[in-house]
């Protein structure tokens, strides 16, 4: 998660929302990504999709099985239907995303027993500081944009 976190922050320092993600295989980081949409012009370039479509081409493939993937913030729903048809294995993820996340607070696409393929969601807790970092950096970040 520290890693997600390190990526994170680069999406801030491009006034990006700060979201930050690493897929991991095998124990090691095969992919990295954070938000990009405001940088690529893309409404798809979230830390989740940049990071599977680095790890899709490492592996050269669109499944990434066996793969979990670490997200500082609860993936959104269009990120959370590309897990599910990328095969991830274990979604990780430090903060609720209460407004819009898609594996517990508002919708449960990711573990859906009518989707094919259903993924393992974990919520960071045994180490209750990286959930608050995770929380506190888009806070902050939101806080800031919105002048208060």
């Amino acid at each position: 998660m520290l890693q997600a976190l390190k990526e994170a922050r680069k999406a801030l320092r491009l006034k990006e929302v700060p979201v930050g993600a690493v897929i991991v295989k095998d124990g090691q980081i095969i992919a990295r990504g954070f938000n990009k949409c405001i940088t690529l012009l893309d409404p798809t370039a979230h830390a989740e999709i940049v990071a599977l479509r680095k790890a899709a081409k490492k592996l050269k493939n669109y499944r990434l099985n066996d793969c979990s993937i670490y997200v500082t913030i609860e993936p959104c729903v269009m990120c959370a239907g590309a897990l599910v048809n990328a095969r991830i294995k274990k979604i990780i993820f430090g903060a609720f995303d209460i407004k819009t996340g898609a594996c517990k607070s508002v919708f449960k696409i990711a573990n859906n027993k009518k989707l094919n393929h259903q993924i393992e969601i974990i919520i960071i807790e045994k180490e209750k500081y990286l959930n608050i970092e995770c929380a506190a950096l888009i806070q902050k970040f939101f806080r800031k944009k919105r002048g208060n």
